[in-house]
């Protein structure tokens, strides 16, 4: 066992001198140091929540106060603009454009309780994106949980809108056999975390790639492919050996989803789906749950990624697997929009203490 050793400095008559020594549990140490980072980043994070929902509600209330002069027309909201900008010069939020952003807002949101608990958690960069990009209110729910859930910046959530997430997530047959080889509530997690297609906009569209050069392709863009695959992955290693009976074997792509506590095998196919695809990840699902797979964790799920797919032929594959599974689409189409480089995580930021 290793121990800290803390001398203390006091001072007497204006001479320092060493005080006593203190003997500390390392472990012990580092678990308190921990403990107090966390709530140092908590509070942090909680005061930016505060001072957001702060602002939140006030362009609320300017808003609602803009509609309910609407009588006034437009030379209300210019005069409006002048003089707030003449009393509060160093504010950025009073142009007029912000301003009519406010009174649509305040319009389109009229639930005070409701933009108090939920809306003026986004920032409101998130929120003016939102507000013109998604009509349906369904889909506009979904995309304002899913941007308080998982953080994304104003870069993130508007390349998520631009790539139909919503579609490919919820509004979509997804084929896979989960409700029938998981317990509830983890298939309805499994559900909710996979899609279909998923995009690779970061892979040059080449329709003759070979599955090797797709594998390296996606290993090169790790990070991006982390942001494509959803919340919580992280990325174990990709050709992961397995020794089975004396023989190799070598799966494709290995993930571990921290939200969903399990591993997450994927295969790669630039063809269409064919049956023996299902049967071959049957057997690496298997084999991962008997080698890697440890107490606490879920059952392993596995997932196709193909060139394309009959959804009856995959269903008909599926239906009698044991292991949960699911079968999608891959595309590829073009590249990622500039400002997302400046906000995509980087290779220390998506390493996981988990010890695999």
């Amino acid at each position: 066992m290793r121990f800290l050793f803390i001398v203390t400095l006091k001072m007497e008559h204006g001479i320092i001198k060493l005080g006593e020594t203190m003997l500390i549990n390392d472990k012990e140490y580092l678990e308190l140091l921990d403990s107090i980072k966390k709530q140092v980043n908590d509070a942090q994070k909680k005061a930016i929540i505060s001072v957001n929902k702060e602002l939140i509600m006030l362009y609320w209330n300017i808003g609602k106060i803009i509609n309910e002069k609407s009588e006034w027309g437009n030379k209300f909201v210019e005069n409006l603009e002048r003089d707030l900008r003449l009393n509060f010069p160093k504010g950025k939020g009073f142009s007029l454009r912000n301003l009519k952003y406010m009174a649509k807002f305040a319009n389109e949101y009229t639930n005070e309780v409701i933009v108090q608990q939920t809306v003026a958690q986004l920032p409101w960069g998130q929120n003016i994106v939102i507000m013109d990009k998604i009509k349906n209110e369904e889909e506009r729910w979904w995309y304002i949980n899913k941007t308080i859930e998982n953080g994304w910046s104003r870069a993130v959530l508007l390349h998520q809108i631009e790539l139909d997430l919503y579609k490919r997530q919820i509004g979509t047959t997804k084929v896979n056999n989960f409700k029938n080889t998981l317990p509830k509530p983890q298939s309805d997690l499994v559900q909710q975390v996979t899609k279909d297609p998923y995009i690779f906009d970061f892979i040059s569209n080449a329709d003759d790639l070979y599955e090797s050069q797709l594998e390296q392709a996606l290993v090169e863009n790790v990070t991006k492919l982390l942001l494509e695959l959803g919340t919580g992955f992280a990325f174990v290693g990709n050709q992961y050996k397995l020794e089975v009976g004396e023989d190799d074997f070598y799966i494709d792509m290995l993930f571990y989803n921290l939200n969903l506590r399990c591993y997450v095998v994927v295969e790669l196919k630039t063809t269409e789906f064919k049956p023996e695809y299902a049967g071959k990840l049957n057997f690496y699902l298997s084999a991962v749950d008997g080698q890697l797979k440890k107490e606490g964790d879920n059952p392993t799920i596995g997932l196709l990624l193909c060139k394309s797919k009959n959804n009856i032929v995959a269903e008909y594959a599926l239906n009698r697997m044991t292991a949960p599974m699911g079968v999608s689409e891959y595309k590829l189409s073009g590249k990622l929009p500039k400002d997302m480089e400046k906000i995509l995580p980087s290779a220390e930021d998506i390493k996981t203490r988990i010890k695999f």
